[in-house]
């Protein structure tokens, strides 16, 4: 069962067959269970020897999440004995953290990191700023439970956190396929990072207004401050025709430790998702969000000591559906997931033309690969590569301690 899209890799499974295979055996079991390699090869590769010694960096790269999609990988569930939650990525600089989206789990796992203090009611000291590259549930799924639960883990700080993300997006996106498709929420169906925090702080009004009134919690606006990414208008950017001009970076926000610059990548039809590029005086991280090779991209990573980038196995995809003709519904899906991201063939190339110093493999897709298959990204490359797994730790700069 879990060696079918394996199967279709080896003898060149017709997508009939393939998808008749899935029905019988059960779709949700079969395709949430396969790799296109050996399931039993995946292994660890020392995740808590990198802990221990970026715990010695005043700059830290914290890997909480390294999954790609909206969906678990959960060992042995989805073959391999290697769990990878949701993707989320924490910067932290002298102890002030600064988080890079919020998939699936990262509460869970910030706690597991002990980025903030020990014992009950603490986890989250240290969380300064929050930053959302696009608004796809898989890197947002988890954000509002960072408020909800912050309330019992150390929030709020001496100011809130603040949170940047994507603004309204201006215009729904183009149906892919034949179906015709409603609108959700039509009176405001793309809604930013501002009116998304709203709409969520409504949907949980009953348990906040409890917190609120009977156990003397301080209001949300003492625990986070958020903010829509303003693109600047001489970009001409827009949803649906001109979603990532040539660009060059401009400033979201200044502290006193990290200086955040932003540009806009291509993620398909997804309108805005950002890039960002974290300078610290330790050194450059650039995390690339969701996106296919773009030249703002390389622009804004030049020069960088890490690059956090994403990336998709185009052998899985194409197993997933076997030999064309595909239905306009599966080209869609298709287009989207082979032409909106990374390839492993692909990504070694985008770091050698930024000549960024490391290569961090994150947002992997599937979760469940071998991390021999995500090893061929080093073609092309000639920097280090890293693939990520969870709660890996990467120091920046020299060693303090």
């Amino acid at each position: 069962m879990c060696n079918l899209i394996h199967e279709a890799h080896q003898h060149s499974l017709s997508r009939r067959g393939l998808l008749a295979g899935v029905m019988a055996l059960g779709t949700a079991t079969a395709l949430a269970g396969c790799s296109s390699a050996d399931t039993t090869a995946a292994k660890t590769t020392g995740t808590f020897s990198y802990v221990d010694d970026a715990r010695s960096h005043r700059t830290r790269l914290v890997l909480l999440g390294t999954a790609g999609g909206p969906m678990t990988w959960i060992a042995p569930h989805n073959g391999g004995d290697q769990t990878r939650h949701g993707i989320a990525t924490a910067l932290v600089v002298d102890g002030a953290i600064y988080l890079v989206d919020c998939g699936m789990g990262v509460a869970h796992q910030l706690r597991l990191a002990n980025l903030g203090k020990e014992g009950d009611f603490h986890g989250y000291e240290g969380l300064r700023s929050v930053f959302l590259t696009h608004l796809h549930s898989d890197h947002t799924m988890d954000y509002f439970n960072i408020v909800l639960s912050g309330w019992y883990q150390g929030l709020p700080g001496p100011a809130p956190v603040e949170v940047y993300g994507p603004g309204d997006r201006g215009a729904l996106p183009p149906i892919s396929g034949t179906i015709d498709v409603s609108a959700v929420n039509p009176e405001n169906p793309t809604p930013g990072t501002v009116d998304m925090t709203n709409y969520l702080t409504q949907a949980f009004a009953t348990d906040i207004n409890d917190r609120l009134r009977d156990s003397g919690k301080p209001g949300l606006d003492k625990l986070i401050r958020t903010h829509d990414i303003p693109i600047p208008a001489e970009v001409g950017a827009r949803a649906n025709t001109n979603q990532f001009p040539v660009m060059d970076p401009f400033l979201v926000m200044e502290d006193d430790r990290v200086k955040v610059t932003a540009t806009l990548v291509d993620h398909g039809a997804v309108y805005p998702a950002f890039a960002f590029r974290f300078d610290t005086a330790d050194g450059s991280i650039v995390f690339s969000g969701d996106t296919a090779p773009n030249p703002n991209l390389i622009t804004l990573a030049t020069g960088a000591d890490i690059l956090v980038h994403e990336v998709i196995d185009a052998d899985w995809v194409k197993a997933l559906y076997g030999e064309p003709p595909y239905s306009p519904e599966e080209e869609g899906f298709i287009e989207h997931l082979l032409h909106s991201h990374t390839t492993i063939e692909q990504v070694g190339p985008v770091a050698e033309e930024a000549g960024v110093k490391t290569l961090v493999l994150s947002h992997l897709a599937p979760g469940n690969n071998p991390a021999e298959r995500w090893q061929a990204a080093a073609a092309g490359f000639s920097g280090d590569l890293i693939v990520g797994e969870d709660l890996m730790e990467i120091g920046v700069g020299e060693r303090t301690s």
